[in-house]
């Protein structure tokens, strides 16, 4: 038997629609090693606070849209200092990704000592938005 006024929350629940909080869809995420190393292989855009890497994918690896993957070393520091520059990143690549990724591709960030946690967010995206600029051939 169902609690009195649970037909009402249920109600109120169907009636009640989530706001659409992006039209633009966030890439995969890269998972696998041997992803992550044929884009190590590939083109590379430094930046302040980061480290950007891509690659074209071929038509026959049969994956569509972008794909993204993070990376922080040790270098970077203790383990709490690299799970804040990869949330950092993270937060970097829903912000700009969507507007910015091309399909058929794979980037991988790398966060670099001392810069990634530091840097102030908007350069952060600021930074990004260009080197994906000058990795697709846009302007500087």
């Amino acid at each position: 038997m169902a609690p009195p006024g649970a037909n009402v929350a249920r109600q109120i629940a169907a009636a009640t629609t989530a706001p659409a909080v992006c039209v633009c869809q966030m890439p995969a995420t890269l998972k696998n090693r041997r992803d992550f190393l044929r884009v190590a292989k590939a083109r590379r855009v430094p930046c302040p606070a980061f480290l950007l890497q891509a690659r074209k994918r071929s038509e026959d690896e049969g994956v569509d849209g972008a794909r993204i993957g993070y990376t922080c070393t040790k270098k970077l520091g203790n383990a709490v200092t690299r799970n804040h520059a990869k949330r950092r990143m993270r937060a970097m690549a829903r912000t700009v990704l969507p507007a910015h990724a091309q399909d058929g591709w794979d980037y991988v960030l790398i966060g670099r000592p001392g810069a990634t946690v530091s840097h102030d967010f908007a350069a952060l995206c600021a930074d990004l938005e260009r080197a994906l600029r000058k990795l697709h051939g846009g302007a500087p």
